[in-house]
């Protein structure tokens, strides 16, 4: 690497550093990581109305924002979290200028390669959710299940469609197994400023994250297969998203129990990123 682009490297570096650490966009990430957990627990209960027979229930991102929106200033509630989930991703955003220079110039490339990936994932996700909770907060009608099938549709009916919706399913299958690794490794420890909570609450904080992180990576997993099965079939009704996912899990012999269990992980997972808002990592380039 010559050392004028270098230096660049080195001022988008620092700038990013200044952004993430400026105490405004650390206050409304966190806003943002308070929203996620309580968007994670609507979730859950949806999930939990679902195992009971709640055929009008949609276990998904999508609902757990119509139940906000339908409950005493949902519309405040909506705009701050989608605004919280846009600060978030735009503090995610910036931890990939905090790790790019390490891809460029560095001992350590693959991983900063992998933290680079992972950080633009997990903040694509957050845009994704706060976007979605603006356009709820404006009273546009956006149903996330019904949005995916359209857009499988559209790109099986392309040449090499198949090809590109199977490997989306792939990649989200890949995502639920890297959720459960997580999980099984308890890596998601280090997003968590330890020293800065009570002792008591750090097994806590490792049970939650560890059964959280295991029900997002079955609920990925089942996303991925149904996918799969449209790319293979040409049958976009399967490309049904979370609430599909679900729905299928229902449908199986022991589904309502198996759905009363993810929905204890999702309340897990809700619960753990509420931890993450009170008690965030202090150094995001860990």
């Amino acid at each position: 690497m010559t050392g004028g682009l270098l230096a660049r490297v080195h001022r988008a570096v620092t700038a990013a550093r200044e952004v993430t650490d400026h105490p405004v966009l650390r206050a409304l990430a966190r806003v943002g990581l308070v929203a996620y957990g309580v968007v994670h627990l609507l979730i859950a209960w949806l999930t939990w109305r679902v195992s009971r027979g709640a055929e009008e229930a949609d276990a998904d991102q999508t609902g757990a924002l119509h139940a906000v929106a339908g409950t005493p200033g949902g519309g405040v509630l909506l705009w701050a979290i989608g605004l919280g989930l846009l600060a978030l991703a735009l503090w995610q955003a910036g931890e990939v200028l905090l790790w790019w220079h390490g891809v460029l110039d560095g001992a350590h490339r693959l991983r900063a390669a992998v933290v680079c990936a992972k950080c633009l994932a997990k903040a694509a996700v957050y845009a994704v959710l706060g976007v979605t909770a603006l356009l709820f907060a404006v009273g546009a009608e956006y149903e996330a299940g019904a949005r995916l099938r359209e857009l499988t549709g559209e790109t099986l009916e392309v040449p090499g469609g198949a090809v590109a919706v199977g490997a989306a399913a792939v990649g989200i299958v890949a995502l639920g197994l890297y959720s459960l690794w997580r999980g099984a490794t308890g890596g998601f420890m280090k997003d968590v400023d330890l020293p800065a909570a009570p002792d008591r609450f750090e097994p806590v904080i490792e049970v939650i994250g560890r059964v959280g992180y295991a029900a997002k990576g079955v609920a990925f997993g089942v996303v991925g297969v149904l996918l799969f099965r449209a790319a293979t079939t040409a049958d976009v009704s399967t490309a049904t998203g979370l609430d599909g996912a679900m729905t299928a899990i229902g449908r199986t012999g022991a589904g309502p129990a198996l759905l009363a269990v993810v929905a204890a992980g999702f309340a897990a997972f809700g619960v753990y990123a509420l931890a993450r808002a009170r008690y965030p990592d202090r150094d995001p380039s860990q």
